[in-house]
């Protein structure tokens, strides 16, 4: 993040968690310096809730899992919540607590400048916007904002995406398809042209791994929960 930009607060609602290509490449990107990812110990229930309801994992797995996301965001953690959701009337109220997370994260970050602070999911239909722009917020879907991070600097964003799928495979999950096919697997549309466009000799070498596979498969389904 350039040193002059504005710091850029994001809340990954549990949906956007839920994928095993947008999660840790989002996580990635925070490492970067790209955003500071925001969350809540509720988001995280229902994260792991909806992930072990779906598929085979081992709740101990997703334990751990969140454990270490925590451990290297220590700051992600907004803390209680509750009360930043009184005056919330528009949106829906079972995603007030994620409205509620960039509230209560933007009041403690002791910055002196009000940050940019984002809700980012795929249920955009939950979140009323002119509610969120009181607030002074805004909400997202990944692919909206990926492709405005690829717009800005497109390689750093190709090489997280290429370097999750690697670890991917490294981990042992079988691969298949081009890097625009699994960003389209992702929902991630205008992405994917983007990708296939700027690297057009690579989609014949790039792979991606196959959905439906025991190893973490955090696929997102077609009506996301959270």
């Amino acid at each position: 993040m350039p040193s002059t930009a504005r710091p850029h607060f994001i809340v990954l609602d549990a949906c956007i968690l839920m994928s095993g290509v947008l999660r840790p490449a989002l996580l990635e990107l925070a490492a970067t310096g790209r955003y500071l990812p925001v969350w809540s110990a509720r988001i995280g229930e229902e994260w792991r809730r909806n992930a072990a309801r779906l598929w085979p994992i081992e709740p101990g797995v997703l334990e751990q899992e969140w454990a270490l996301m925590q451990a290297r965001f220590p700051q992600a953690d907004a803390g209680e919540v509750a009360p930043y959701e009184t005056g919330l009337r528009y949106s829906d109220a079972k995603d007030w607590h994620v409205i509620a997370a960039g509230l209560a994260r933007r009041a403690r970050s002791g910055l002196a400048a009000p940050p940019e602070v984002s809700v980012l999911t795929w249920n955009l239909k939950d979140f009323n916007r002119p509610e969120l722009r009181r607030m002074g917020m805004d909400v997202l879907d990944p692919d909206r904002l990926l492709v405005r991070w690829w717009s800005e600097d497109a390689e750093p964003v190709a090489a997280v995406l290429r370097a999750t799928v690697d670890g991917l495979a490294a981990a042992g999950r079988p691969r298949q398809g081009g890097m625009a096919e699994i960003l389209r697997r992702e929902r991630l549309y205008r992405l994917a042209r983007l990708y296939a466009a700027r690297h057009p000799d690579a989609q014949a070498a790039d792979t991606a791994y196959a959905p439906g596979l025991p190893a973490m498969p955090f696929m997102p389904p077609r009506a996301a929960p959270g």
